[in-house]
């Protein structure tokens, strides 16, 4: 039986967007994804996190400094009971087919857990995260931006807040 899930992009989404984060220290979770996440595991989603680092390949850090920090957003999240299926990153900066807007990323989660797609949720901060959930045929498209503005393909919030407040209403 194909399971629904929850795809989240990483700076923006789970933490606090300082551009290029590698360090333990430099990483702030949003307090709200803890909640957002527990909420869709109790209805048997699955939970991914879809993240272009291209960081790696402009050699601001390493691929090893990236999956240290990958192991400690697991451990915080363990921590709190949620379970995170996987974590697909995009080293590249261009001339491949995982790099966002492309849907390689989410494609490849869909095939590897058997992803009931259109039924499932992308949450992003940037226009390209919703790009590539549509390029991958998820319907549910969500954008947590406060400068950006919603188009006709998805849906528009300010703050994680205020989108938990409606997916609890909604979903």
């Amino acid at each position: 039986m194909k399971r629904k899930a929850l795809f989240l992009d990483r700076d923006g989404v789970i933490n606090i967007d300082k551009k290029y984060v590698y360090k333990i220290e430099d990483f702030e979770f949003y307090n709200e994804i803890f909640d957002l996440c527990k909420y869709f595991i109790l209805k048997d989603y699955l939970v991914f996190i879809i993240t272009n680092q291209s960081g790696i390949a402009r050699g601001y850090y390493s691929e090893e400094d990236f999956l240290k920090l990958c192991n400690f957003v697991l451990n915080e999240f363990t921590k709190k009971d949620i379970t995170i299926s996987k974590i697909y990153y995009c080293p590249h900066l261009e001339n491949c087919e995982c790099r966002k807007p492309k849907p390689g990323m989410i494609l490849k989660a869909k095939n590897e857990f058997d992803i009931d797609i259109k039924n499932s949720i992308f949450i992003g901060d940037n226009l390209s995260d919703m790009q590539a959930g549509k390029n991958a045929g998820v319907k549910n498209l969500f954008l947590v931006n406060k400068d950006l503005q919603k188009q006709d393909y998805f849906k528009s919030f300010f703050s994680l807040k205020e989108l938990l407040i409606f997916l609890k209403q909604n979903f």
